[in-house]
């Protein structure tokens, strides 16, 4: 069924017994619960009411809609109550979303948030699409972006940088020499499978590289950092990755990410959400000053 609004119609008709009574309860002219009425009869085939003089009679169909649609808001009303008790509490479920590349910083921060607060359940959803957030598929969003995200609806919280720089390891460096221009030419890179997705350096690397020179296409951040291992050419990692590799050139501006806290204006400021997101913008703060390990974020 698509129209709820012609069943909630129907079902308020049946309580009332008048379309006078419907109309007042649901805030709509009389004219608009007899063509929500008829619609609905219309569209299952089946009388739902009796009409007579001093009102409508539900028939049994009308009166098997009814109970259903009885149990159905006694439902949605015990759910009102729940989810307006729990605006106050940090528990229950929270969506969080990120990239893949992303998960051995955050682990570490989630995990002391749960210690912190024990009554919530995390579902950390990781990938290269983008969730939605105005579709309920995360509350939170960690994103990584050259610029502010800007969705409609959607509010974007600067929580640090991440300075990118080309690595490799010292057996290419022994097989291939180290670049001598800054266009890296007569060097093999390690590029993004699609063109146009990707933090800023890998972008630069499919407008930059030639084509030939791009030797390997990777479509996630761990196959990245273990084809740099193995030596098949150059890529993009922040610059406290922690691995045994050499830096190749300094960072540049047009290099750099930043990474965004990203949630609904209609969730943005409920418990749950604004104490995970202050314990992440504080964490993260805390790392990015201190000495660490980023991992590559693309």
């Amino acid at each position: 069924m698509s129209d709820w609004d012609e069943l909630r119609t129907a079902y308020e008709v049946a309580r009332h017994g008048t379309v006078s009574g419907a109309a007042a309860a649901l805030g709509v002219h009389h004219a608009t619960v007899i063509r929500h009425v008829d619609a609905l009869e219309a569209r299952l085939g089946v009388k739902l009411f009796q009409r007579h003089a001093r009102g409508y009679t539900p028939t049994e169909a009308g009166q098997e809609l009814a109970r259903v649609a009885q149990a159905t808001d006694d439902q949605f009303t015990q759910l009102a109550a729940r989810l307006t008790g729990q605006g106050d509490a940090v528990s229950g479920e929270l969506v969080v979303t990120s990239l893949t590349g992303f998960s051995p910083l955050l682990m570490p921060i989630l995990s002391d948030f749960m210690q912190i607060y024990p009554d919530v359940r995390l579902r950390y959803r990781t990938g290269r699409r983008l969730f939605r957030l105005e579709y309920g598929e995360a509350h939170v969003a960690i994103r990584a972006a050259a610029r502010q995200p800007n969705e409609p609806d959607n509010v974007a919280q600067h929580m640090a940088s991440v300075e990118f720089a080309p690595f490799a390891t010292q057996s290419y460096v022994d097989r291939m020499g180290m670049p001598t221009d800054e266009s890296f030419s007569g060097h093999d890179f390690i590029g993004p499978d699609e063109p146009e997705t990707g933090a800023p350096a890998m972008r630069w690397t499919e407008q930059n590289i030639p084509p030939e020179r791009v030797k390997m296409r990777v479509s996630d951040d761990i196959a990245l950092l273990e084809a740099i291992r193995a030596g098949i050419g150059i890529g993009f990692l922040g610059v406290n990755v922690g691995e045994k590799l050499v830096q190749l050139a300094e960072p540049r501006p047009e290099w750099q990410v930043h990474i965004w806290l990203v949630t609904h204006v209609d969730l943005h400021r409920t418990a749950k959400v604004q104490a995970l997101s202050s314990h992440l913008k504080k964490a993260l703060k805390a790392k990015q000053a201190a000495p660490g390990a980023s991992r590559p974020m693309w």
